[in-house]
């Protein structure tokens, strides 16, 4: 379920298990593709699931502590903010919290 205020989309994505600790899943949130992600650390993160530089699939990518690298040339993008620390363009960035054992991610 989705819901939408202005530029804002809210959705829910169903339950958080159904992402195993240190993985990422890919989601279509209305036409967008999202990636979240669910570190060993804890806590959920969302990046636009298609990489910036040569659209590799970034919920494909392996995790390392707070960094996932896209499986296709090795970028390492921050799962905080999207910035790339290997020279691509930066990931967009999404908000993604837990909420009754529900998966939320949030649109901006």
């Amino acid at each position: 379920m989705s819901t939408e205020t202005g530029r804002v989309v809210e959705a829910r994505l169903g339950p958080v298990e159904q992402i195993p600790l240190g993985e990422g899943r890919a989601f279509l949130v209305g036409d967008e593709p999202v990636a979240v992600f669910r570190p060993r650390s804890g806590g959920l993160h969302a990046l636009r699931a298609i990489c910036p530089h040569r659209g590799g699939p970034l919920a494909d990518g392996l995790t390392d502590g707070e960094v996932v690298v896209c499986p296709l040339h090795q970028h390492q993008f921050s799962l905080t903010d999207g910035s790339c620390a290997t020279g691509a363009p930066d990931a967009t960035a999404y908000s993604a919290r837990e909420e009754d054992g529900e998966l939320v991610v949030r649109l901006r």
